[in-house]
């Protein structure tokens, strides 16, 4: 079961304890987020077609509920597929038609409607329009693999009222165009989670944040992991130098040559490879810091590039 089957059926479960503006919200959002307005000679209808059993319900009641009137109910399965099954709400009523025409301030069929947003008043309702939105035409990513939300409706004013409503908290929505439909999308996780508060999936909104906090420790593991790795080479191509030159020193001059403090750091790094910076100044006697080693150390590289200049030189002539 993918993730937004999951989201949905929760949704589905959601209660509105029969509050009638917020059932109307509802009823306003899947219809104007579907665009399920048929002009057809003869055959004027809403008409709501869903996979989704549950949803298919709640649709069906909340209709009932809020207009005493039942919508007519069809089940279609797939030829080719007998568990693919579809599930039509069909408002065929003209006197439930017009009773919701009139509740969303739509005059007629067209698609040029910009319905009132006077459905929209309180809080509780415009949850209700959203939750509605989503389960009519919106998906959501596998947290596991990317965090993506979008809502898909062919009504350009619906796109725009989904946008202006989850502005007023804080989402960030974008607007594209697909195929012929508006998609509203949100890509940030911290946003998709709001979204989720507002339209009341709790429940897979926990599992989201789970699954945020396991990446983020995952991706905090993997840049500590990376640093040390990258340290690491660091520090170990640092000493296979250090110890080139320290050799190619002693077999041209010989380190007698050198200074008594050079002389003593490079008989370390030649017996102590893999030892850090930290390590070789704990060795010397006095004890010296990490920068004092590592002026040291540049200060043997200086000489074993002199020497090999020279030595080219010497060579060309």
């Amino acid at each position: 079961m993918s993730f937004s089957t999951l989201v949905k059926d929760e949704l589905c479960r959601v209660e509105l304890h029969n509050e009638t503006c917020c059932m109307k919200s509802e009823i306003f959002g899947v219809i104007l987020t579907g665009n399920l307005f048929s002009n057809e000679k003869n055959n004027r209808n809403i008409k709501m077609v869903t996979e989704n059993a549950a949803f298919a319900r709640r649709i069906y009641s909340t209709v009932r509920k809020v207009y005493g009137i039942s919508p007519e109910v069809a089940i279609r399965r797939s030829s080719r597929l007998k568990k693919h099954v579809s599930y039509s709400v069909i408002f065929a009523s003209m006197q439930l038609i017009n009773k919701m025409l009139y509740d969303f301030g739509i005059s007629a069929f067209s698609d040029k409607n910009n319905p009132a947003k006077k459905t929209l008043r309180k809080v509780c309702c415009k949850k209700s329009f959203l939750r509605a939105a989503f389960l009519s035409g919106g998906s959501i990513s596998d947290p596991e693999k990317t965090y993506h939300l979008e809502i898909s409706t062919r009504n350009c004013f619906c796109a725009e009222l989904i946008r202006e409503l989850l502005q007023e908290y804080g989402i960030n929505v974008k607007i594209i165009v697909r195929k012929g439909n508006y998609v509203a999308y949100i890509k940030e996780g911290e946003n998709i989670v709001d979204f989720l508060n507002i339209i009341g999936a709790h429940g897979a909104l926990m599992e989201l944040e789970n699954v945020r906090i396991l990446k983020d420790m995952r991706n905090s593991v993997n840049r500590i992991v990376n640093c040390e790795t990258a340290n690491l080479e660091k520090t170990v191509n640092a000493s296979v130098r250090q110890v080139e030159n320290i050799r190619f020193i002693r077999s041209s001059i010989g380190l007698d040559k050198l200074p008594e403090n050079l002389v003593e750091i490079a008989n370390l790094r030649l017996e102590y490879s893999e030892a850090s910076l930290k390590e070789l100044g704990e060795m010397l006697h006095p004890r010296l810091g990490k920068s004092g080693v590592n002026h040291r150390l540049r200060k043997l590289d200086e000489i074993a590039d002199q020497l090999r200049d020279n030595l080219k030189r010497n060579t060309a002539k």
